[in-house]
């Protein structure tokens, strides 16, 4: 019940605290306790009472009402007051929850065991009503800050969370092509430079598939822009499980055109996986009926393969790679062709 009326102390009755108001707990046997203390409190209009004679009701009344501060009684029939607080202190919901204990004379031994098991403080009842209203102010208006400075905490978490997601969410749309879902030319050129400057310096082979689709335009123009959007994608999805590692990096070049990055690769397994990419697209049997090469569409692959050399730009590499890309274009298509 609350302290606002002078009606005489009764049956207490069930009080949700607000998060910027104090709620009192007081558990006691004693009735006569509780109603000298809700006539302390009487005069405090922001302070709300509930009184809890039942000892083993206790810990679930702290549970649902929430309270800022527990008053509890040392001495109750069938249970130890101790006992309570060290309840009050295993429960996640009333762990930090301030407990003053309230004793019958002032016990050095009693108040050291009482603050070794959790106790914030001890009162040798019945206090000074002064004294009590401060202590209670005291405690609850500590546990309060500390509420709001949880929640505040948590507020800072979820928004640094929700920053950092968005912030993810923005690079990956700058890395990825969105027709393909593969990287995007300006993540190819970022991950070239710095995979060609860290092969140099180990001295190892680097490899590079550039990828056109056979004849795209005719195929566009016979069968519409949306169909040959499909075709795009399902190439880019056969490309990109043929990158097997970490490392491996496939993107859109350009248009129809593709690459795969392929580090510490010598030259015959790209090759291998250039042949790969060629049979399994034109496994799909994706009709191409103006194809001069196939009744499907194909791809042609020019596959280079370098040690990068100290000062030399990976530039190098695309333009072997291009070379032989031509080839195979020239050579007949639907093929791949290696230069190293």
């Amino acid at each position: 019940m609350t302290n606002a009326s002078d009606a005489p102390f009764g049956a207490p009755a069930t009080l949700l605290p607000s998060r910027t108001g104090i709620l009192v707990l007081l558990v006691d046997d004693q009735l006569v306790v509780g109603e000298a203390v809700r006539r302390a409190l009487l005069d405090q209009p922001d302070i709300e009472l509930h009184f809890c004679s039942d000892c083993h009701q206790a810990a679930e009344i702290a549970r649902t009402v929430k309270p800022t501060v527990i008053l509890q009684d040392l001495v109750m029939p069938g249970i130890n007051g101790l006992d309570l607080v060290k309840q009050y202190r295993a429960d996640s919901h009333t762990s930090h929850i301030p407990i003053i204990v309230l004793s019958t004379k002032e016990e050095a031994v009693v108040k050291r065991d009482a603050f070794r098991l959790g106790a914030n403080d001890y009162l040798v009842k019945l206090p000074d009503p002064i004294e009590l209203v401060a202590r209670i102010r005291y405690h609850s208006n500590a546990y309060l800050t500390q509420l709001q400075r949880d929640e505040a905490y948590r507020a800072l978490r979820h928004s640094q969370q929700e920053l950092m997601e968005t912030n993810s969410e923005l690079k990956r749309l700058t890395q990825v092509d969105g027709l393909t879902g593969l990287s995007n030319r300006r993540y190819l050129n970022d991950n070239l430079d710095a995979e060609w400057k860290h092969l140099a310096r180990l001295r190892a082979q680097f490899s590079l598939l550039m990828i056109d689709v056979d004849h795209f335009k005719l195929y566009n123009d016979t069968y519409g822009h949306l169909a040959g959007d499909e075709v795009l994608q399902k190439v880019a999805a056969i490309l990109k499980g043929i990158c097997r590692r970490s490392t491996d990096i496939a993107a859109r070049y350009g248009g129809e055109e593709f690459a795969i990055v392929l580090p510490s690769t010598p030259g015959p397994d790209a090759m291998a996986l250039g042949q790969a990419a060629t049979a399994a697209v034109e496994a799909l049997q994706l009709p191409h009926a103006r194809s001069t090469t196939s009744q499907w569409v194909t791809i042609s692959v020019g596959v280079a393969t370098r040690i990068p050399a100290r000062g030399e730009l990976p530039s190098s590499l695309v333009k072997i790679a291009d070379e032989a890309l031509y080839e195979a274009k020239r050579s007949g298509r639907n093929r791949a062709v290696f230069h190293g």
